[in-house]
């Protein structure tokens, strides 16, 4: 396979496209459409990642409050994440401007997004400046997914999910299951 270097941009893929929620002191919900959703670490303790550009407005609150909650759309939602992520949240309430459902949240004060079928409440625990974004490091407190996406053991069923993916700054949906981990054998 021949190769062609290329300058570097969002060169791991795919990511989820997300909708991240935070809050103001006085209890405004906001929301920031993300490619830049990870996890860090998976286990003990597990540790999700968002970058955001500093002069954000989910930048600034989250800064402030130290939680967030990451919600992750369906292919199905991809029109409102865009939309989501056209307009700032100091001047719009996207909840009521897109027909988003805030849901109260167990653990921390932004809500869930009703329509997202995995919601993940998360405290920071740390803020790192790193290029053009800063990360932050969410510890998870809470983790909640929809029940249809889940089978009669609790183990979660992709498909019923219907993941948003991003890619080189497009929207996309994931393709077919290939296998679980380990199924290639030694």
């Amino acid at each position: 396979m021949k190769k062609q270097r290329i300058k570097p941009f969002r060169p791991i893929y795919p990511s989820p496209a997300g909708l991240v929620t935070s809050i103001t002191g006085d209890g405004r919900p906001n929301i920031i459409t993300l490619g830049e959703i990870f996890n860090i670490s998976i286990a003990s303790p597990v540790i999700v990642g968002i970058a955001i550009r500093k002069g954000r407005y989910s930048h600034e609150l989250i800064s402030a409050t130290r939680e967030y909650v990451v919600n992750l759309p369906t292919a199905g939602m991809a029109k409102i994440v865009d939309l989501c992520g056209s307009v700032s949240g100091r001047r719009v309430d996207k909840f009521a401007k897109f027909g988003l459902t805030p849901v109260e949240a167990d653990e921390v004060s932004p809500p869930l997004i009703a329509e997202c079928p995995v919601n993940i409440e998360c405290r920071v625990i740390g803020i790192q400046e790193i290029g053009d974004h800063d990360l932050f490091l969410g510890k998870a407190v809470a983790v909640h997914i929809a029940e249809e996406a889940l089978d009669e053991h609790g183990r979660v069923i992709v498909d019923r999910l219907d993941p948003l993916c991003y890619v080189h700054s497009a929207y996309w949906s994931l393709g077919a299951r290939i296998g679980p981990h380990g199924f290639a054998g030694n």
